[in-house]
């Protein structure tokens, strides 16, 4: 692609529409070259310096130039650092070099972005839409019950919001991790995933998944997430996960206290007044 980028910007700005110009291009090349090199050697050496330096002041985006620094600073490094690597290196390398640096920008601000829809709520939050019932729920916790909301797709370069959100919270009973509008979970957040409920029941603390469905279900149950709370725990509403966390922390047979129980004990089910296994 990079051998080409000149010739298809000189086809372009001389009122190229079609890729036939590039192809046409390519064949002259290829007839000069096999058949037609005793017509071309004549020609000076400094006439075909003069038309490269010609179409490469030509190709220039000399416009976006006089505002490359305001557009964007790191876009503007990255600009000046591929011309550079062009000029003093190769065109290849620089075009390299310069589509990995942008990549690795691109998902650093992706993850930015994705990290903001990482939450850990123990009370009524106006951050994620939630019925009334469930912000009555919720807030009848008393801060017992953690409510882990994540939205959108869960590249790597979110595991460190997870991580960051569930080390800060410490005082809970319950967990409930709503997995209800993640369309996409990767590699990376799954651990992250994990790592919370492994740390959560290792401390005696009960964990809901909410929502994990299709994709999402088969990626948890390939890293063998869900083994690790009991089967009744994965529960498609989030409403009803918020009612049996909450009939648990209120039950008599729950001491209301940090369970000091090792992760076998923490799993067995609870039998409330209502016969309602949870």
């Amino acid at each position: 692609g990079a051998g080409a980028t000149m010739g298809t910007v000189v086809n372009i700005q001389t009122g190229a529409k079609s890729a036939l110009s590039g192809l046409t291009r390519a064949v002259i090349l290829l007839i000069v070259i096999l058949g037609a090199a005793s017509l071309t050697q004549s020609i000076p050496m400094a006439v075909l310096a003069g038309i490269a330096l010609k179409v490469g002041i030509d190709i220039l985006d000399w416009s976006f130039l006089k505002r490359a620094h305001v557009v964007s600073a790191k876009g503007a490094m990255i600009m000046y650092g591929v011309m550079l690597l062009t000029v003093f290196v190769d065109l290849i390398v620089a075009v390299g070099v310069g589509v990995f640096i942008a990549n690795i920008l691109t998902i650093e601000r992706l993850s930015d972005m994705q990290a903001q829809d990482v939450k850990a709520i123990s009370d009524e939050d106006d951050a994620i839409v939630m019925s009334p019932e469930e912000k009555q729920l919720l807030a009848a916790g008393q801060g017992r019950v953690l409510l882990f909301y994540l939205s959108g797709p869960m590249i790597f370069g979110v595991a460190k919001a997870i991580a960051r959100e569930e080390s800060v919270a410490q005082n809970y009973d319950v967990l409930i991790f709503d997995l209800s509008d993640v369309p996409m979970l990767g590699v990376t957040a799954s651990l992250a995933i994990e790592n919370a409920i492994k740390d959560a029941v290792d401390k005696g603390r009960h964990v809901f998944i909410v929502g994990a469905r299709g994709k999402i279900k088969q990626r948890l149950e390939r890293f063998k997430i869900l083994d690790l709370i009991p089967s009744h725990h994965l529960i498609l509403q989030r409403k009803e996960a918020l009612q049996q966390a909450l009939t648990l922390i209120t039950s008599p047979a729950y001491s209301g206290e940090m369970l000091d129980t090792n992760p076998s004990d923490a799993q067995k089910p609870i039998i409330t007044t209502n016969s309602e296994l949870i």
